[in-house]
């Protein structure tokens, strides 16, 4: 009897959640190392919250945006890009899997290879990153003098996932750099940490031909950005259009479509090391 096409479809999703639960079992052999690290992960990120939040001390306000909603936009993107530095961070080592052979070992295994790639080595460690996010983000959105009305309340979480999506879509596309130079990871990180450093402040304190370029062509600025000002219910003081706030959904879609379509590309294109 065929496979019904319900479970086609979610055997990815099942097989990524087995192999990550098997990374975490192995490394909860370790529990010190692993808390440890978690430590560390956490302590780098309250790092950044607080450098942010001086800067936001010194300044008073940057481009209209006070501390409490500079945090928001710092809590909107270290969310997502934790999330997606969870989920499909592993991929950054493509270059070095085809160096090694290693992705010829994953191109034969019966799980789709993407798969594969974006559980190895997966850590829970990464929770280090997103925890402190996920609590600047919620004392932000108590903080802020947002309206919540249910549009905004039904929308907060799109705008979430939407957010992720977008992360996990760039971090993918800019990994298959590396089908075509395997030493292309530096370039593909100022993408992803870069992309990050980027939208965890309000993005019209960047010349307009950034904001241009992080809107239109690699859309982080649906990250952070345009969800903010939708919560807040302000103008886009860069004079882009008001309508732009309700795309991050679209912008995430369309980002993880390209990334499918450079991942498949990159596979065809992909010759055996031959080791």
């Amino acid at each position: 009897m065929a496979e019904p096409l319900t479970a086609r479809a979610l055997w990815p999703l099942r097989a990524y959640a087995r192999l990550a639960w098997t990374w975490c079992r192995a490394l909860a052999q370790y529990p010190a190392s692993l808390t440890l690290l978690t430590v560390f992960v956490a302590l780098g990120a309250l790092a950044e919250m607080t450098a942010v939040l001086i800067v936001f001390g010194h300044a008073g306000e940057l481009a209209g945006f006070g501390v409490r909603e500079g945090l928001l936009v710092y809590g909107l993107s270290a969310t997502a890009f934790g999330c997606a530095d969870m989920l499909m961070g592993s991929v950054e080592r493509l270059g070095r899997h085809i160096r090694s052979g290693a992705f010829d070992t994953m191109l034969i295994r019966p799980v789709p290879t993407l798969v594969l790639l974006a559980t190895d080595q997966f850590t829970p460690r990464r929770l280090g990153k997103i925890v402190p996010a996920a609590g600047a983000l919620t004392a932000a959105l108590a903080a802020c003098d947002i309206d919540w009305t249910p549009a905004r309340v039904l929308a907060l979480p799109v705008l979430l996932v939407s957010a992720t999506a977008l992360c996990c879509g760039v971090w993918v596309a800019g990994a298959c750099l590396q089908f075509v130079l395997p030493e292309a990871h530096v370039a593909a990180n100022s993408l992803t940490y870069g992309g990050q450093a980027l939208t965890e402040y309000p993005l019209a304190i960047y010349a307009g031909e950034v904001v241009r370029s992080v809107t239109f062509v690699v859309p982080l600025a649906f990250v952070s950005w345009q969800p903010a000002l939708y919560l807040l219910g302000r103008p886009d003081p860069t004079g882009l259009p008001d309508a732009l706030r309700l795309a991050p959904p679209a912008a995430a879609l369309l980002t993880c479509a390209v990334a499918a379509l450079c991942w498949r590309a990159g596979l065809r294109r992909y010759r055996s090391t031959g080791s």
